[in-house]
This record gives C-alpha cells, sequence and structure tokens, in this order.
C-alpha cells in the first residue's frame, strides 16, 4: 500500500492506542517477552520474525522502525541492524555461498570493500571490481558463478553514479542479486526498488538518524528475502539493533524530510561558491553541471544531498591541513549526514592500520553540510581558504 511521506514519517506503524495513546512510541527497553502458556510460547517461537519473543529477533519499538523504513523505499519488509555495515554484511553473505563471485562497483565505503576483497575470500567468494558508470561493464564482469551485483550510487567520496535501471535488468536477465549501499541519496532523494533493485541497504547512522548520535544500519527488500536474510545471517550473526537506538531513529525521521530539504539548499550555494572559487581545483557533486553524469543525477535522484569533496589547489599536504584546521563552523570528523557541518581530508586516512592507502588524492577534502546558513558556511570557507598563498 502507498502511503504520503508525512504519514509514513509520523503515523504508519505507530498503532498509539496499544500504547495508552503515547504520541511518542515507547522504547520496549527489554531482552524477552513472557508467553502466558507453553502453547502461547510455542507459536512465539514459530513466528518470531513478526512477533516479539526475544529482542534480537523482533522488539516492538524495532518494529514500528521496520515498517516505516519498507514503506520509505517502497519495499514489503525491512531488516534494522547494529551498524551500515552488518546490514551490507548481512544481505551480500545470505546470496553468496563457497565458489560463487560477486560484480562489485570499483570504489565502494571502505568497510564494504574489506568484506569483498578480505573477508568473503576467505570463504572461497571472489570479486571483481568495474567501473559503474558504464552499466555494460557490469554485463561484460558477470561469470557463470555469479551471484551478486553490488551497486553503491553514489559513492561517498568521488560520487560515482551507477545506472540503475539498466543495472536492475541486468541482475533479472540472468537471475542476479542486486544490492545497492543507497545511504548518500536516503529514500527520500532515491528510491533505487522502483528501478529494478532487489536489496537497498544505509548506513541509517547518517541521513536516517540525523542527529551524530546513534550507529545503526537498515536492508530493505520483499517479504521473500527479507525471511530468508532474517532466518540466516541476521538471526545469526546477530548485530541487530538496540530498542533505544530504533527510538532515536524514529526521532530522526520526524525530521528526515525537512532536514535533507534545508541541507540540498544549503548544499547547492556552498558549492556554487566553491566552484569558483581560485583556490579549488575540483568539486565532486552530482547535482552540479560540471559532474559528468549530472544527466543521471537528475533522472535517478530527486535532489543532490548534502555531501560532495573538493580538491584544495595547494602545495603540500600541510597547507590542505592549514586550510582545515582554520575552520570554524566545520568539524573535523568522520561518518556525515546529521545536523553539523563536517570536513574530512582524505590525507587523515594515510597511514591508519585499518585503512589501506586510499585510492584518494592528498588534496581532496570532504564536506558534509548541516543545518547552518550558506551565508555562515561560504564565510567560514573564506576565510579558511585564505591561510594559503
Amino acid at each position: 500500500m502507498d502511503f504520503d511521506l508525512s504519514y509514513i514519517l509520523n503515523h504508519l506503524g505507530e498503532n498509539r492506542e496499544d500504547y495508552l495513546n503515547s504520541v511518542a512510541p515507547p522504547i520496549f527497553q527489554t531482552a524477552m517477552f513472557a508467553s502466558p502458556t507453553v502453547e502461547a510460547m510455542r507459536s512465539m517461537i514459530q513466528n518470531e520474525q513478526n512477533q516479539p519473543f526475544y529482542t534480537r529477533g523482533n522488539n516492538p519499538t524495532v518494529n514500528i522502525l521496520r515498517e516505516k523504513m519498507a514503506a520509505l523505499e517502497g519495499t514489503e519488509d525491512a531488516l534494522m541492524f547494529a551498524s551500515g555495515c552488518a546490514a551490507i554484511a548481512a544481505a551480500v553473505m545470505a546470496n553468496v555461498q563457497a565458489g560463487d563471485h560477486i560484480v562489485s562497483v570499483q570504489k565502494p565505503y571502505s568497510w564494504t570493500k574489506k568484506l569483498l576483497s578480505t573477508f568473503l575470500p576467505r570463504f572461497g567468494v571472489s570479486v571483481t571490481y568495474i567501473d559503474g558508470t558504464d552499466a555494460a561493464n557490469y554485463e561484460k564482469a558477470i561469470q557463470p558463478n555469479t551471484k551478486v551485483l553490488f551497486l553503491e550510487s553514489p559513492n561517498s567520496w568521488t560520487f560515482e553514479q551507477q545506472d540503475l535501471t539498466l543495472v536492475g535488468k541486468i541482475a533479472k536477465a540472468h537471475g542476479l542479486v542486486s544490492i545497492i549501499d543507497n545511504s548518500y541519496a536516503s529514500p527520500i532523494f532515491q528510491q533505487p526498488a522502483k528501478y529494478g533493485i532487489d536489496i537497498m541497504t544505509h548506513s541509517a547512522t547518517k541521513y536516517i538518524a540525523g542527529h551524530s548520535d546513534a550507529v545503526a544500519g537498515a536492508l530493505c527488500a520483499s517479504k521473500k528475502m527479507i525471511s530468508k536474510i532474517f532466518a540466516g545471517e541476521f538471526m545469526t550473526i546477530g548485530g541487530v539493533i538496540s530498542p533505544f537506538n530504533a527510538w532515536l531513529l524514529l526521532r530522526g525521521l520526524r525530521t528526515l524530510e525537512v532536514r535533507l530539504e534545508r541541507i540540498s539548499a544549503t548544499t547547492a550555494k556552498v558549492v556554487d561558491y566553491l566552484a569558483q572559487h581560485p583556490k579549488i581545483e575540483k568539486i565532486w557533486y552530482p547535482f552540479h553541471v560540471q559532474n559528468p553524469q549530472y544527466d543521471l543525477a537528475q533522472k535517478q535522484m530527486k535532489q543532490g544531498a548534502g555531501m560532495f569533496t573538493i580538491a584544495i589547489k595547494a602545495n603540500d599536504v600541510a597547507e590542505v591541513e592549514q586550510v582545515c584546521n582554520a575552520l570554524k563552523r566545520f568539524l573535523l570528523a568522520v561518518s556525515w549526514g546529521a545536523y553539523e557541518s563536517l570536513a574530512f581530508p582524505a590525507a587523515a586516512l594515510y597511514g591508519s592500520p585499518h585503512y589501506p592507502t586510499p585510492d584518494l588524492a592528498w588534496n581532496m577534502v570532504r564536506i558534509c553540510i548541516g543545518l547552518e546558513t550558506p551565508e555562515v558556511l561560504v564565510a567560514d570557507f573564506e576565510q579558511a581558504l585564505a591561510v594559503i598563498g
């Protein structure tokens, strides 16, 4: 059933009459649910996916969030996880076994790449990375043992996109499962299921939560796929969200649309300013006219979200650091998608034991726009960029 966006965000699944007409849903902070009889207990166990029994599998607070996320993505069902990594891992692992092959975009999220390149090969699963900006590359890379096509559109540093319609058709023609990381656009600005993609995953830590106070993940798909993942990777590995974090995400959803509308409008103004600044070498943003995939962005995304990357015209890393350190309205932090504006220089990743030297130039800085006014952020960039000659 289709619902309007405001109804999904504010009312769907809340069933307030069941909770003393509480306007905000209660937090069921409990590990398990008791049964009045053995017969009732047996029924709860047999229907654990859809009935509270043990919070690792089902919890009423989490269920409200599941229903909203599925409706936002236009899918039949959803599962919530403790992180975006957990959601992505469950989606991929549920659809491969030893000897299988995956085709993935060449620059997925760092921990997705670690899953595909380091973890799964230990169990006999191989991966081929392709330039996903040309959908034909997916078809060319398919092998007899391919089971999954993995997308991330746009990605979260250089914002390459995949044509969702074409990749969805390729997957279905070959009987493959298509999985996308849809964290950047969120369901507000992009709904891949409409274009034929099977599984949508999210780092719900980002725009869904929106307040930098909860880490979570989401997986949206058909009831059949959700049942498969629930009975396997979800319950077995146990990377589930806590009821309290689910409640925080429900709170975040209330303002998701208005936050993204504000962030998108501000981002457009900041991008326009930086794109013409003499100390900016290049800018990566899906909805900027200089983006070679600008037409595709307009075709499958409603608006641009709040993150982009700049390359600073600097002589060395030290000058890039000077600019970043001079920013007063941007926090130097990882992640993105909340109320605050952030700056993340690629050079900060260099030398980390957990991140191989990234395929990112030393002068690249990822920017995430929050809820500050555009004039304030532009002025902050103006003074920060002035520190280098």
